[in-house]
C-alpha cells in the first residue's frame, strides 16, 4: 500500500491556557525566518469555526496548524506532497516534522505538548479507506514505527472505525514522553537505518 498524505497530531497539555489568536503572528514570523524545512507560504485564521482547524500555516509540501478538531487542541502536520520510501519512513518524516515544530513552540512560546498521545490520519480516502482491511494492512508498519518512537514502552493503538471519516489511529503510550525524547528516539532510529 502506497501511503501518502500522512497527518500527525500532537496534543497540547494545557489547551485552556492557549489563546490561538496570538499564533497567527507567530506563524507569520516562521514564514519570514524560514523556521522550518518546508516552503511556507501563508497563514489562515479559522478561529470562527467551532472545533475547527484553528490557525493554519500553509506550505507548499505541508501545512501545520494549531488544530482544535473534535475539541482537542494540538499541533497538526498535514503532508500534502508525495514522498518516496516505506510507510515507516513516511511516518518518521511526519513525526519528525511535527515534533520539530512542537519543540520550537515549547522553547519560544512556552507551549507544552503531551508526547504520550498522538493521532495519525491518512488524508486519502481513495487509496487508504477507513476499513478493518486497511488497519490489518498498516498495523505491522504502525506497530514497528511506534515501537521505535516509544523506545519499547507499552502503548495502545485505537482505530477510529467510522467509515465516513478518514483512516485515523489514536496512539497512547502508558509512559510519559517529552518532545525532545521522541525526537531523540527518531534520531537513534535514523542512525541505525
Amino acid at each position: 500500500m502506497n501511503v501518502q498524505h500522512i497527518n500527525f497530531k500532537l496534543f497540547i497539555e494545557n489547551p485552556e491556557t492557549v489563546n490561538l489568536a496570538d499564533y497567527s503572528a507567530i506563524f507569520n514570523s516562521w514564514i519570514q525566518k524560514h523556521t522550518l524545512e518546508e516552503l511556507l507560504i501563508d497563514v489562515a485564521d479559522y478561529l470562527h469555526v467551532h472545533n475547527g482547524p484553528g490557525i493554519l500555516l500553509i506550505g507548499h509540501q505541508a501545512d501545520y496548524s494549531l488544530d482544535n478538531r473534535a475539541g482537542r487542541l494540538g499541533l497538526l502536520y498535514n503532508r500534502k506532497s508525495q514522498l518516496e520510501g516505506t510507510t515507516q519512513e513516511k511516518l518518521a518524516q511526519a513525526a519528525r516534522a511535527v515534533l520539530t515544530a512542537a519543540q520550537i513552540f515549547e522553547k519560544e512560546n512556552g507551549l507544552d505538548f503531551n508526547g504520550s498521545e498522538v493521532q495519525i490520519i491518512i488524508n486519502d480516502r481513495l487509496l487508504v479507506p477507513n476499513t478493518a482491511e486497511t488497519l490489518a494492512s498498516l498495523e505491522p508498519d504502525l506497530k514497528a514505527f511506534f515501537d521505535k518512537l516509544y523506545d519499547g514502552a507499552e502503548y495502545v493503538l485505537m482505530h477510529q472505525t467510522d467509515p465516513r471519516e478518514r483512516f485515523t489511529v489514536n496512539v497512547k503510550a502508558e509512559s510519559s514522553f517529552e518532545v525532545a525524547a521522541l525526537l531523540e528516539n527518531l534520531s537513534v532510529e535514523a542512525a541505525h537505518a
